[in-house]
C-alpha cells in the first residue's frame, strides 16, 4: 500500500481500521485529528502515532479507555501521571504494570491497607 498524505485519505481510512495509520505519512502520524481518529478506531493504532503524540494526555487518554495495555505505548511522563493510570487500570488492572514505580508503589499502598 503507498503512503496517504492527505489529510482526508488519512482520516476515512483509519475511521474504517485505525492500523491505517501504519500507512500515513510521518507529517500525518503526529497530526493530532488522524492519530484521535486511529486509537478511536483502535487503541493499538497508538503504537504507529509519533512520539509528541504518545506525550499528549488527551491521545492517550482516549486510546487507554479502550485498552489499558496501550499505557506501555505512553511517555514516561504519562505513565506517570494518575489520571492516566487509573483510566488504563479501570479498563484492564493488568495496565498498572505499565504505571511508573511510584504510582504502582502508591496505588497498591493505598488498596491494600
Amino acid at each position: 500500500m503507498k503512503k496517504i498524505t492527505d489529510k482526508n485519505e488519512a482520516l476515512k481510512a483509519v475511521k474504517e481500521n485505525g492500523f491505517a495509520l501504519y500507512y500515513a505519512s510521518k507529517k500525518l502520524q503526529n497530526d493530532k485529528d488522524v492519530v484521535l481518529a486511529a486509537v478511536k478506531q483502535n487503541a493499538w493504532a497508538l503504537f504507529d502515532a509519533s512520539k509528541e503524540l504518545r506525550n499528549d494526555k488527551e491521545v492517550i487518554l482516549e486510546a487507554v479507555k479502550k485498552d489499558g495495555w496501550v499505557l506501555e505505548l505512553a511517555s514516561e511522563e504519562l505513565r506517570a501521571d494518575i489520571e492516566v493510570v487509573l483510566e488504563a487500570v479501570r479498563e484492564c488492572g493488568d495496565a498498572l504494570r505499565f504505571a511508573s514505580l511510584e504510582l504502582q508503589n502508591a496505588i497498591l499502598i493505598k488498596y491494600l491497607k
